[in-house]
């Protein structure tokens, strides 16, 4: 049996890679991934042979891996973050359905909720969900509706893609359909580049957040009506000082 891996790398700093997945990618023969993040683990595994396809090319990248892995090879198919979090894994399986002699393993690793989350202190200690604001593949009606419904029920949001040239206004979209629900004086913060080189990290309120510049490598965290900034982190209670 051929085997193929998905492997999650983690938001970008080696460091922040598991183990495991560090150990496969030793292992493989091939790493194949989308340009930006081969060139996030190159370095660290300059033996290897690298194939990329560039954005929107996802079909054509998971394809290539199933064709290496059907040639005897070791192969390893890299996701940022989780592969299983926005990540290729659901359509490895899909298109996995055609190559019945490949075995698949899906290999997690650590995304941008958790990775970013650190960064600000704690913000994800009760119940969150996470959106992409990205309408690539998604309808921003069905966007909107999931804003609102989170913001009704006081969940903590973690907003991925919230910003890009062609949806330079996203964010403000979704800051005021958050507003319906959720106080301008929600504790909220972003981070960009988590685990990577330039990382910022900020703490502010929704409504200071409705008018902040991001781009498609920064995660946003929208508290919940308990979450407080206390020193400068981003921390939301589970009430265990209550029981």
């Amino acid at each position: 049996m051929n085997k193929l891996y998905v492997v999650g790398i983690g938001p970008g700093e080696y460091e922040q890679m598991t183990h495991k997945a560090a150990g496969i990618l030793r292992e493989c023969d091939t790493i194949i991934g989308y340009t930006v993040y081969v060139d996030l683990v190159k370095e660290h595994f300059p033996e290897k042979e690298f194939l990329t396809t560039p954005m929107r090319k996802e079909v054509e990248r998971c394809v290539m891996a199933f064709e290496e892995a059907m040639k005897g090879k070791t192969v390893a198919m890299i996701c940022s973050g989780d592969a299983g979090v926005y990540g290729m894994a659901g359509l490895m399986y899909e298109i996995g359905a055609d190559y019945p002699q490949v075995e698949l393993e899906i290999v997690s690793g650590v995304t941008a909720a958790t990775g970013g989350a650190a960064v600000l202190g704690a913000p994800l200690i009760h119940d969150f969900c996470l959106i992409s604001l990205s309408d690539l593949l998604t309808p921003w009606e069905k966007i909107e509706a999931r804003l609102l419904g989170a913001s009704q029920a006081d969940f903590v949001i973690c907003l991925y893609n919230p910003s890009s040239k062609k949806r330079k206004d996203y964010l403000q979209k979704a800051c005021d359909l958050m507003m319906t629900y959720k106080s301008p004086d929600t504790v909220c913060g972003i981070v960009g580049n988590i685990g990577r080189e330039g990382e910022v990290s900020k703490v502010m309120t929704l409504k200071e957040l409705r008018d902040t510049q991001v781009d498609m490598f920064t995660t946003v965290f929208v508290g919940n009506s308990q979450t407080r900034n206390i020193n400068g982190k981003m921390v939301t209670p589970r009430g265990y000082r209550n029981v």
